[in-house]
């Protein structure tokens, strides 16, 4: 690809903003320069992506009904679609909860690792006493 720079009619064939898929790809430590048809083709297959997911949902989802797409039809696609698995598994598309909800698991999460910390501190105790028993039995 000869093309040094993205032509105005190239640069219209993508609806992303070009200059915030550069930041995104050079946030990655292994980046060090962006080619300009690398960039074209990145922006490119992510609006293809999105729009089969979008597409695939909304046909697949409770908003047909609606005539609308909705969180919770994305969501569902990405638990039950095993081409979209990979997005449920890492927590982009997570199954949307109330926020009371989600305040009252942080605050289960931090009382089980102060719980944790605690267990350890006293495990440290004993291993720091059997120690001592041993030196004072030799």
């Amino acid at each position: 690809m000869a093309t040094a720079r993205l032509s105005g009619t190239e640069n219209r064939l993508v609806s992303l903003p070009l200059s915030r898929i550069r930041v995104i790809m050079k946030s990655s430590p292994e980046v060090s320069s962006i080619n300009q048809d690398a960039l074209f083709l990145t922006a490119k297959a992510t609006e293809l992506f999105v729009q089969y997911l979008a597409t695939y949902s909304y046909k697949h989802g409770r908003g047909k009904e609606k005539n609308a797409l909705t969180y919770t039809d994305l969501s569902h696609t990405a638990e039950e679609c095993e081409t979209f698995q990979f997005l449920a598994g890492i927590d982009i598309l997570p199954k949307k909860i109330l926020a009371s909800k989600y305040l009252k698991m942080l605050e289960k999460e931090k009382r089980d690792g102060e719980v944790r910390e605690d267990n350890d501190d006293g495990e440290e105790e004993e291993d720091e006493d059997a120690a001592v028993g041993d030196s004072v039995r030799s």
